[in-house]
This record gives C-alpha cells, sequence and structure tokens, in this order.
C-alpha cells in the first residue's frame, strides 16, 4: 500500500507539472514570412475586397453577433460569437478599425500574416477557422484595404477560454500554417471553382463531415455535418455528381444559378445564403463547374433539415419547398 501510495503521489505530481508547464507555455511565439501586402485605397481593390468579405468569404456570418444577425443585418464586425469545442469556447474577434478592441492598431503585414499564416500581431498561433490561408496576394490585398475602410467600433471580445486540452494543443501542435498560394484569376474554369470552394468560401468545410476533433473524416463535398438550432437539425447535402446520392447532381447550372439567386428559405439555416447570393455570375459558373468533376459520392443524407418539435409551423411547409430539385437548400 505505501508503494501505491507513493507510485501515485509521483504520478500525481508530474501530471500536476506537466499541466503547470503547459500553462505557462502554450502561448509560443513564432516567425513567420514577410508577405509583403499592404492595403490600397484603389477603389477598384476596395470593392473587389467588399465583394469578398461581404460575399464569398461570408464574414459577417462569424464575426457579428448572433443577436445583430437575427434582426437581418450583416453587421458590424465586432465579434463576440463564441465556438464551442472540446478544447474550449473560442471568441470571434473584432476586426473593424478600432484601435483599442479590433484590428486598427495592427499593420497590414500583421493583418497578412494573420490571415496568411495563423499567427497574430504578438506572434501567437490563431486558431485556424477559415482557410483563407492559400488566398491570392490580389484577393488578400483586397480585403484588408476593405477592412481598413469598415468604420471602427469598439467592442470588447473575452479572450479564449481555452481548457487545458486546448492548450496542450496550443504547446505541441498549433502553429504557422503553411499553404500553396493562389496564382489564379478570376474565370469560369473548374480550377477557379475549386479556389473559391476551398479557399474563399470554404464550401469543404461544411459540406465535408468532420470528426469530433473538427478534422474531416467523409469522402469530400459528401454532407453529412449536423447543426441543430432552435428551429430544427440542419444537415449538410452531399453535393457531388452522383446521380442517386448527390443532392443536386442532375441540376443544370440555370437551376443552381436560380437557387443561389433565391437565397435563405429556412429561418436557422447554417448556409449564408444572403452572402453568396449575390456572387458574380463567373464566380456562380466556376463552382458549379468545379463541383461537376468532384468524385461522386454514395454518401446518402436523408434529409437536410429536420424540424424540431417546436419549431414554427410554417417550417414544415418551407421544408417541402427544400426537396425540390428546383430550391434545394
Amino acid at each position: 500500500m505505501r508503494l501505491l501510495k507513493r507510485a501515485t503521489m509521483i504520478v500525481v505530481c508530474l501530471l500536476t507539472l506537466f499541466a503547470i508547464y503547459i500553462q505557462l507555455t502554450f502561448k509560443r511565439k513564432f516567425d513567420v514570412p514577410v508577405t509583403g501586402i499592404r492595403a490600397s485605397t484603389d477603389p477598384a481593390v476596395i470593392a473587389r475586397g467588399q465583394y469578398l468579405v461581404n460575399g464569398q468569404a461570408h464574414c459577417y456570418h462569424c464575426h457579428t453577433p448572433d443577436s445583430i444577425k437575427n434582426l437581418g443585418l450583416r453587421g458590424p464586425l465586432i465579434g463576440g460569437n463564441a465556438f464551442k469545442t472540446p478544447f474550449g469556447d473560442i471568441f470571434t474577434p473584432n476586426i473593424t478599425s478600432d484601435s483599442a478592441t479590433g484590428v486598427g492598431a495592427w499593420t497590414d503585414e500583421e493583418l497578412a500574416q494573420a490571415l496568411r499564416y495563423n499567427v497574430d500581431h504578438n506572434r501567437n498561433a490563431l486558431v485556424g477557422v477559415m482557410p483563407f490561408n492559400a488566398m491570392s496576394d490580389e484577393d488578400l490585398t483586397a480585403v484588408i484595404s476593405y477592412v481598413r475602410t469598415m468604420k471602427p467600433v469598439r467592442n470588447f471580445v473575452p479572450e479564449h477560454d481555452i481548457n487545458i486540452l486546448g492548450k496542450a494543443l496550443m504547446r505541441f501542435v498549433i502553429g504557422p500554417v503553411q499553404s500553396e498560394i493562389s496564382r489564379l484569376k478570376p474565370d469560369t474554369t473548374a480550377a477557379y471553382g475549386k479556389y473559391l470552394a476551398y479557399t474563399v468560401a470554404n464550401c469543404n468545410g461544411c459540406h465535408t463531415r468532420r470528426g469530433e476533433a473538427g478534422g474531416y473524416e467523409g469522402d469530400p463535398f459528401a454532407g453529412g455535418n449536423e447543426w441543430k438550432t432552435d428551429e430544427g437539425t440542419f444537415i449538410a447535402p452531399n453535393i457531388t455528381p452522383n446521380d442517386t446520392a448527390g443532392r443536386i447532381a442532375r441540376w443544370s447550372y440555370e437551376v443552381f444559378q436560380r437557387r443561389f439567386r433565391t437565397g435563405r428559405l429556412l429561418e436557422g439555416t447554417p448556409m449564408p445564403w444572403e452572402n453568396f447570393q449575390d456572387m458574380s455570375e463567373s464566380d456562380l459558373k466556376a463552382v458549379y463547374n468545379f463541383l461537376r468533376t468532384l468524385e461522386p459520392s454514395n454518401h446518402v443524407v436523408q434529409t437536410t433539415f429536420e424540424p424540431a418539435p417546436n419549431a414554427n409551423p410554417a417550417h414544415q411547409a418551407d421544408e417541402g419547398k427544400e426537396r425540390s430539385p428546383v430550391s434545394g437548400r
């Protein structure tokens, strides 16, 4: 018994020391390459940034508090939404140009490094949520140029509430991201559509099934991720060109375009229709052309919306519309 107690105490002491070590060292400093990105005052560049931020990149979807979004507003991008993860609560930052609570005091280079390498102005690693790291220099310049024009709004966002597991990941796993930077120019090709679907609009992030730890484990774009809301449960559909399992496999481009222009049909859906419905004709064609090149997956998603028992009855009627080949979710 004495040996057992002694062994237990040694293990407890070692675990305690390990936890203290993680607590003191999880905020590692990193040096990353200089991007050379600088904000532009060219109206065309700023307009491109506005199109990306308010459109395909759907920044408001995360950086505008839900209390404001629920009023039907797209901004301001003052942060504060919490992502509940097994590793703790991650709060979206204020990305307005406020110097105290936003990114107003950050240099253009610091903003560029945050988006490209997931390293903040203090050289600490950021928890990457969106896949903007491979964004082209032109698009990255446009985004930063537009962010610089946004009205500063003072809004203090809580520090991330990361548990010991999350801090261990920060200490030993999470670090800067190195991505192959896109050199593509906007056109209607499948190659450019792939860039939009993976790097800008993040279609892959929702339509490819993830495991509990957040890593991808399903067929690309085969659906299956679930979001539970007050309205019900939304399930990402299979959007590969499988004739039986693929939700949009038999859609012509005209049907695809009409669905995007229609916008939101169900309240609570995680799909940022307000942003995507304003995509340019060229970008819509590029995404459509890319989706046609995907490997067909036979992963079956039975329904994309299951109403909650106490949901608005109107949602039941809308769900019927959602199943039609012309206006599916």
